[in-house]
C-alpha cells in the first residue's frame, strides 16, 4: 500500500516538474520575443531619427521634442509619418517651424475649430 502511494506521489511530482519546466520554457520563449520586438523598434527608432535630422531644421526638431514631452504617442506618429514622406519623396526641403506648424495644423483634430458654447 506504501508503495502505491510512493509511486502514485513519484509521478505527481514528476509531472509537476514537467508543467514547470514547459511554464519556464514559455515563459523565456516569450521574454526572448518581447526582447526582439523592443530592439526591431530601437532600430527603427533610430533610422527615423537619423532621416529627420539631416531633414528636418533646428527649431523643427525642437517643437517635436516639445510636443514629445506632452504628448509622446502623437509625437512619435508625427516623427513616422514625416520619415515616410521624406522616403516617398513627398518633402524634399529641409522642414522649418513654419511648414511642420503648417503641417500640423492641417492634422489636427480640429482643436482649433472647437467653439465654446456660453450659456
Amino acid at each position: 500500500m506504501v508503495a502505491g502511494r510512493d509511486n502514485e506521489l513519484d509521478a505527481l511530482r514528476a509531472q509537476r516538474m514537467k508543467e514547470l519546466q514547459e511554464q519556464l520554457q514559455q515563459q523565456a520563449a516569450q521574454q526572448l520575443k518581447a526582447e526582439e520586438q523592443a530592439q526591431e523598434q530601437a532600430v527603427q527608432s533610430a533610422n527615423i531619427d537619423a532621416v529627420l535630422r539631416r531633414h528636418l531644421a533646428p527649431d523643427a526638431r525642437a517643437r517635436l521634442a516639445r510636443i514629445a514631452l506632452v504628448e509622446p504617442e502623437r509625437a512619435q506618429t508625427i516623427r513616422a509619418n514625416l520619415a515616410s514622406m521624406y522616403a516617398q519623396g513627398e518633402l524634399t526641403s529641409p522642414l522649418t517651424d513654419a511648414s511642420l506648424k503648417k503641417m500640423l495644423a492641417t492634422q489636427s483634430k480640429s482643436r482649433s475649430n472647437a467653439s465654446v458654447r456660453r450659456i
